[in-house]
């Protein structure tokens, strides 16, 4: 089964889509490099240069040869000519690139007309009106060509851009017949770092046409390339038989020279021989003489054809060379056309491999993204957990919060008058235990002084001792008593200004009554005074987070009010 990359119909729609895509790039480029350059543009123009080799490509595809004395030859002038009939504002430059003294070949011509109409600005609507008539493009294009198909109406289109160009050129000094027309690659290859997202695909889509065109075309200079070589060869056998044939030639002429002074010596002889001679035989002689001049004269004139023959030949020589030069000045070009495009291939392919490694890099970039997505998704999903519990712990601790503050709220309303009383009696049962330890304070001193006064009176310093010391201890006990009532009805909360307390309050532990230079502290849930046998205690109060001093009475009600506490 025959394959479809061998089918003429694929190859010759290929190259119309890689034609078209060329033409896309190059019209797109002109357009923005002339805008960023913001002048007039000139032949010099690179990007200009390229336009026209792509214009020409596009022009050439699919035209008929037309046999001549040197082969078959493939111009686009016969259409352009066609313009003028169809568009009377192009017979202008028509009459122009005609009256161009320096353009001898058609391919000049045309090359000189795409200039002119597009310094007019009327290059898309002429080619517009020439696609539109299909009829007299069929004489000069194959029905497959790309002017005759869709490609063509879609590059004409593309054109319309161009008339914001402005474009100046000089063609009488510019050599126009002997341009080699090679598409440079190079100008549209751009880096794959540029490339991101569909603006990335883009480039490499039009990257993959432009080397799909280079192979096509490469395929096209291969086929010409062994179309001239035998061409060569048969130009080599036709020289080297006609070169035969004009030894053959010489070598004829040779002896017709030699055969006529053959026959001048005899008439020489035959005149001396007549001279010398009787009378009656110089008519038989005259009739050899007359048959000699006559053998002559038509030696001579077959001396004179075979003579116009050999320059003849000659000058089909000399056109024959000429076509070798030109042939092989032709093959040079395209060799040259070959090795560029040969380096552009290879640029390409580099181009390509580069990009594969990119996107094989970028591949691998991905996919430990996305494990590195997926890692993050669980530790987010372990965290939604871990916020959940502890937004349920948040709920809970509020209700709890709630449900104290409360039960606070209850304790303050059942037990605040009774509060309050407790604090009134306890405050004066400290200004009587003031009182009293004046009083005690001051009895001591006297009886000291009365001790000292009445020494008689020493056996009875004992028992009066007694006395005041069960009075104290009687007094502790109250006190005791009405301080435990007074801690478990209210826990107090902390006050910064221990300190200042211990300064007013007197220097006596509450509890055991003991005074002097000992260490007193402060308690931190009732504030009492107290020593530090009786406030060794540490305990975290509601009002603090840290452990803090409490006397022997809180320690204890605090740690059953905890130890009853549902929380």
């Amino acid at each position: 089964m025959r394959d479809d990359t061998e089918d003429p119909n694929y190859l010759m729609a290929n190259e119309r889509m890689n034609l078209m895509n060329m033409a896309k790039l190059s019209i797109k480029g002109l357009i923005e490099s002339a805008l960023n350059l913001g002048r007039t543009l000139d032949s010099d123009y690179a990007p200009l240069q390229q336009f026209f080799v792509v214009m020409e490509h596009c022009l050439k595809h699919g035209l008929k040869a037309k046999k001549t004395f040197l082969g078959q030859n493939k111009s686009f002038w016969g259409p352009l000519e066609l313009v003028e009939k169809l568009v009377p504002e192009a017979a202008e430059i028509t009459a122009s690139v005609k009256d161009l003294p320096g353009l001898k070949t058609p391919v000049g011509r045309g090359r000189a007309w795409l200039r002119l109409a597009l310094m007019q600005k009327k290059l898309s609507e002429y080619m517009k009106a020439l696609i539109n008539k299909k009829e007299l493009l069929s004489e000069f294009y194959e029905p497959n060509a790309l002017m005759m198909e869709e490609e063509g109406a879609i590059i004409a289109g593309l054109l319309v851009g161009l008339n914001v160009i402005d474009a100046n050129f000089c063609m009488k000094g510019e050599d126009l017949d002997s341009q080699v027309g090679v598409i440079d690659f190079s100008m549209y290859l751009k880096d794959g770092n540029s490339s991101k997202g569909s603006e990335g695909d883009g480039q490499i889509t039009a990257i993959l046409d432009q080397k799909n065109y280079v192979e096509e075309l490469n395929r096209h200079l291969n086929a010409t390339v062994n179309n001239l070589q035998a061409k060569v060869d048969a130009l080599e056998k036709s020289n080297t038989k006609l070169t035969e044939e004009l030894a053959v030639a010489n070598n004829r002429i040779i002896t017709l020279q030699e055969e006529m002074e053959r026959v001048k010596e005899e008439s020489s002889y035959i005149l001396e021989s007549n001279r010398k001679g009787p009378k009656q035989d110089r008519t038989a002689e005259g009739q050899a003489l007359s048959e000699a001049r006559k053998h002559l004269k038509e030696e001579t004139q077959l001396r004179l054809d075979v003579e116009k023959e050999l320059e003849m030949q000659i000058s089909m020589r000399q056109e024959m060379e000429l076509a070798m030069k030109m042939l092989e000045k032709d093959v040079c070009e395209k060799q040259d056309a070959l090795v560029s495009l040969r380096q552009q291939l290879d640029d390409l392919r580099a181009l390509k491999h580069e990009l594969a490694f990119k996107l094989q890099s970028s591949d691998l970039g991905v996919k430990q993204k996305s494990e590195l997505n997926s890692r993050l998704e669980e530790k987010t999903n372990q965290m939604a957990a871990t916020i959940k519990q502890l937004e349920q712990r948040l709920r809970q601790a509020e209700r709890s919060r709630q449900s104290a503050e409360l039960d606070n709220r209850l304790f303050k309303q059942d037990f605040g008058d009774k509060i309050n009383s407790l604090q009134l009696e306890v405050e004066e049962l400290t200004r009587q235990r003031n009182q009293l330890e004046l009083e005690l304070k001051q009895e001591k001193e006297r009886r000291l002084q009365n001790d000292r006064s009445i020494p008689g009176k020493g056996s009875q310093k004992p028992e009066s001792k007694m006395d005041g010391k069960h009075k104290m201890q009687e007094e502790n006990v109250k006190l005791k008593k009405s301080l435990e009532e007074s801690h478990r009805l209210q826990p107090h909360p902390v006050d910064e200004q221990d300190q200042l307390l211990l300064s007013e309050k007197p220097q006596v532990c509450q509890l055991c009554q003991e005074d002097g230079s000992l260490t007193k502290n402060v308690c931190k849930n009732c504030r009492g005074t107290f020593c530090d046998a009786c406030s060794t205690n540490k305990l975290p109060l509601p009002s603090s987070i840290k452990p803090e001093r409490v006397c022997s009475p809180c320690h204890k009600h605090l740690i059953k009010q905890y130890s009853t506490s549902p929380s």
